[in-house]
């Protein structure tokens, strides 16, 4: 059938399996072409086909509610619920965004970008169901991986006691980005070889039933009985424990397995948790077969080989950069370890683990844990790298404030992603760290404008002894420049003039330095001169050059990609306050008070004004000719 032509899923009401089967390998072949030429998540994606048409087929969405988590496996419940017209503009400018959305569909009910929050917000809804007596199955699809963050076991433990009546599905498919890690993981594993234990169950109580108790006593036994087996049959029988109706493992391909038991999931009373066994990239050799969590999400790609379509001799990734700076110095101290919450992939750590397996600590989808857990490695003078995304630090605010700055712990927070992400989105774009980081008390935050700087950047951070110390780097690559054999550090707090100019000053650090290079060289050219700073300490500030800078009343220009509220123009403000230097204009540029949606970063920062040509404008604005023939007089 055209895929285009769905609008709603009522026609999967009347499919048999077999039409079913038809209908999830042409949707297979559908993701296949169209995320060869865009990209996106294709491994979740491909894993899901089958379970998705299931649920929809034995639910009725929207009525029903389900909660995709994490939301980079909604693609099929997108195809099902009308998009598959709009899958060309996928995670593009004004396209299909590659999570759920509320204002794309009423299908989608709940947004998740960060994993581990399906089954709290599914408990609020159950509970608005239950208080405005309607009728609604809520049902929350978590990932194995996404079931170890600290919030999804506090909910489950709520859903449980409350005996909420909630289907839970568990898709587990042995790996989320990176190989899971953990306890949890290991309890997935055994549930994997123990079989249908809930049939057995109920047949046995069947049984049980049937001869007569004599004085309660067979009755009792029978009890023990059914408790011994589940034991015996299901070791570590952990969400029975919680209080869940446990079914599965339920295979994740097979329509007859996954139909049979949501149909008696939706008859059962209370919360019941279906674990799936689903394989990532089902359909697709290529992403079927990836062990390293490369297929999870992809850029274009070859749909024959399954070769990615990348430009050739570009320079080093940030990521890729920091991390071997860290490994080059781990080989020389071996107080230096790392730590990433289920990012090993992402921020580049594969040659550290390689190295040193035992100074690796990937702890899975715990952003808290791994924060705390730095921070008590600092306590015991060992140096850890805490390597984690600028949009996944948010879950850790706490940790870095109770546990990091507040015991002025030697912990050295790498940043990754800082800035605008692109093509994931507003859940995931790296604007918010410098607003949330830059008012603790003893905490450094530093961004380098190239990757020479980078490198001496983290001999600087994994050498300062004086407290936390955070330094923010962008995805994608660096610039190209040549880097120092010898690695150095770089005085806190200090400033680097990378032009001078003497009509104004614009402060600026990180990805932004080229545009407002390129813009003051362009003002230049129109007889306006303009000095241009490399504020690379966001915290603390080169109070010495600030106080050079606003005696000579010329205006100010701070450019910064991150939100204006709370931010390093910000910092520069409250510093004319605090001294008296009311007679200095400063204009700040950055990113504006709404969350920044998908699309490419050059098309965002265009959007939001964050650009040469606004610095320009800003500037002949600023510095009229009428003042400059002022001055020469």
């Amino acid at each position: 059938m055209d895929l285009t032509t769905i609008k709603n899923p009522e026609f999967l009401k009347k499919m048999s399996v077999t039409q079913l089967q038809e209908l999830s390998e042409e949707i297979r072949r559908f993701l296949i072409t169209k995320l060869s030429a865009t990209g996106g998540h294709i491994g979740p994606n491909l894993g899901v086909v089958e379970l998705t048409l299931a649920l929809h087929k034995v639910f009725d969405s929207p009525k029903d509610k389900f909660l995709w988590d994490v939301g980079h496996q909604s693609y099929v419940h997108k195809i099902l619920t009308g998009r598959a017209g709009e899958f060309d503009t996928i995670r593009q400018y004004k396209g299909l965004c590659g999570f759920p959305k509320r204002d794309e569909s009423e299908h989608d009910v709940w947004e998740t970008g960060h994993s581990s929050t399906s089954l709290s917000a599914a408990m609020g809804m159950a509970a608005a169901r239950d208080l405005q007596k309607t009728k609604a199955h809520i049902v929350p699809i978590i990932g194995d991986g996404a079931l170890t963050g600290g919030m999804a076991l506090e909910a489950l433990n709520h859903i449980g006691h409350e005996q909420t009546d909630m289907t839970v599905i568990l898709n587990d498919n042995e790996m989320s980005i990176a190989p899971n890690v953990g306890a949890v993981h290991s309890i997935l594993g055994r549930l994997r070889t123990a079989g249908k234990y809930n049939w057995v169950k109920d047949e046995l109580e069947v049984l049980l039933k049937k001869v007569p108790a004599v004085g309660g006593k067979l009755a009792a036994t029978a009890e023990r009985v059914k408790d011994g087996l589940k034991y015996m049959v299901v070791s570590g029988m952990f969400f029975e424990d919680l209080g869940f109706t446990y079914l599965g493992p339920v295979d994740g391909h097979s329509y007859d397995d996954l139909l049979e038991t949501l149909q008696y999931a939706k008859k059962t009373k209370g919360p019941v948790l279906i674990h799936v066994i689903t394989k990532k990239g089902k359909g697709y050799l290529p992403a079927e077969s990836d062990k390293s969590g490369a297929w999870h999400g992809t850029g274009p790609y070859k749909i024959e080989s399954g070769d990615f379509i990348k430009d050739k001799n570009v320079p080093i990734a940030w990521s890729k950069l920091v991390s071997d700076t860290v490994l080059k110095m781990a080989r020389e101290d071996d107080r230096i370890v790392a730590v990433t919450p289920a990012m090993p992939v992402g921020s580049k750590l594969e040659a550290f683990q390689k190295e040193f397996p035992h100074r690796m600590f990937d702890v899975g989808i715990a952003e808290q844990h791994a924060t705390t857990m730095a921070a008590g490695l600092a306590t015991q003078n060992m140096k850890p790298f805490l390597a984690i995304y600028s949009t996944f630090l948010q879950r850790a605010y706490d940790q870095v404030v109770h546990d990091i700055c507040r015991q002025k712990l030697n912990v050295f927070i790498g940043i990754d992603r800082a800035g605008l992400v692109g093509a994931d989105g507003e859940t995931h774009q790296g604007v918010f760290d410098i607003a949330f980081l830059r008012h603790l008390p003893n905490l450094v935050i530093m961004m380098p404008k190239d990757e020479n700087e980078g490198q001496h950047m983290v001999h600087t951070a994994l050498t300062y002894e004086e407290g936390p110390i955070a330094m923010r780097y962008a995805r994608g690559n660096g610039l190209g420049v040549g880097l120092d054999s010898e690695l150095k550090n770089i005085p806190i707090g200090t400033w680097d003039v990378l032009k001078e100019g003497s009509d104004t000053t614009i402060l600026t650090f990180g990805t932004t330095i080229s545009m407002a290079m390129d813009a003051a060289a362009e003002l230049e050219k129109q007889g306006i001169s303009v000095k241009v700073v490399n504020a690379r300490f966001i915290k603390p500030l080169d109070e010495k050059m600030l106080h050079e800078i606003f005696q000579t009343s010329k205006p100010v220009i701070t450019v910064e990609e991150a939100v204006l509220q709370g931010g390093f123009g910000s910092a520069v403000l409250e510093f004319a306050s605090e001294h008296g230097y009311y007679d200095t204009r400063v204009e700040r540029m950055g990113i504006p008070d709404h969350f920044i949606e998908h699309g490419s970063v050059t098309k965002l920062l265009e959007e939001i004004g964050l650009t040469k040509e606004e610095i320009i404008n800003r500037v002949k604005k600023l510095v009229t000719p009428t003042q400059k023939r002022l001055e020469v007089k």
